[in-house]
């Protein structure tokens, strides 16, 4: 049983949407590490081969096209390892199949973030985007250690994103009438976003599918943080941004909560500018997709407005 390789992202996806094709693979590693085989789950979502091996460990196997995240992951659970009050997977035990590099790590309890947010009254969502804001602060305050070096650096990456932000959003379809303002944004980015400050570590992507919730006496509190592929070195706002488009949803008490949490005051317009320009130059940015509010495109008629729409308040 070999693990075979892959030129194309597309190939990868196929390949692991039809996990008959490398469970066995799996269970194998597993098995060589000593590990009970007996209840393998195999998670349909997510972006590697990820299989939960009973209740308490989950391995996550990366095809070498992906190596970077490998890497991320890696780094970031051994930098943040005692230093956070919420807890994150720790790492048990790591390997390579075949040049595929792979992980086993903690399973964290909770219930998915993507599973309880719909359903949470207004007041518990401010207070989960509060916790949210504290624990991007909490993971920020944590020395970059072997993570400084990662790669893209911070100025490097956001050029390149600069360079490829219009193509981006046309590709997209992002609607005419915010591609027209996009120059004048990107020229106010280079002045608003740091490239040179002291980085801090950035997870990329705080979003209800990448946390755990857990209810105590009818309050729903974060519970656990996992997922850390997609770990930079840079500017803090960053990471504001997951919350901001697929769970603040414009409405003034959750950007509060959210901001108040990180430690920022009500947001002036430079920091919704600068959180606006952020947004478009996500490495995962597609606004048609991730930004929550209902009838934003109708709502807001340019890009200035957007950003007033987004982090109203």
């Amino acid at each position: 049983m070999t693990l075979p390789h892959f030129t194309d992202a597309e190939s990868f996806r196929a390949f692991r949407s039809a996990p008959a094709q490398w469970l066995g693979i799996a269970l194998d590693i597993a098995r060589s590490h000593g590990l009970d085989i007996g209840a393998p789950h195999v998670f349909a979502t997510g972006t590697n081969l990820v299989v939960g091996l009973g209740e308490t460990l989950i391995l996550k196997i990366f095809p070498p096209l992906l190596a970077a995240q490998f890497v991320s992951e890696r780094g970031a659970l051994a930098q943040l390892a005692g230093r956070l009050d919420l807890p994150i997977p720790e790492i048990v035990a790591e390997g390579m199949r075949d040049g595929w590099p792979y992980l086993i790590i903690t399973r964290l309890a909770g219930t998915l973030g993507s599973e309880v947010w719909p359903q949470l009254p207004e007041d518990l969502k401010e207070r989960v985007l509060r916790q949210i804001g504290e624990t991007i602060a909490a993971v920020q305050r944590t020395p970059l250690g072997p993570l400084a070096s990662i790669e893209p650096r911070w100025d490097d990456f956001l050029r390149r994103q600069m360079q490829g932000c219009r193509a981006r959003h046309t590709r997209l379809g992002l609607a005419p009438k915010f591609l027209a303002g996009l120059d004048d944004l990107l020229r106010d980015a280079e002045e608003l976003i740091p490239m040179d400050a002291p980085p801090v570590i950035l997870i990329g992507e705080y979003i209800p599918e990448n946390f755990l919730l857990a209810c105590d006496d009818g309050q729903w509190s974060l519970k656990g943080l996992f997922d850390f592929g997609d770990v930079l070195a840079g500017w803090r706002d960053y990471d504001l941004l997951g919350p901001s488009a697929f769970m603040a949803a414009g409405r003034p008490g959750r950007v509060k909560s959210l901001l108040e949490g990180f430690g920022y005051a009500k947001p002036d317009f430079a920091l919704k500018r600068r959180l606006m320009a952020l947004m478009l130059l996500h490495r995962a940015s597609d606004l048609n997709s991730h930004i929550c509010i209902e009838g934003w495109q109708e709502k807001a008629g340019n890009l200035v407005e957007l950003q007033e729409l987004i982090w109203s308040g």
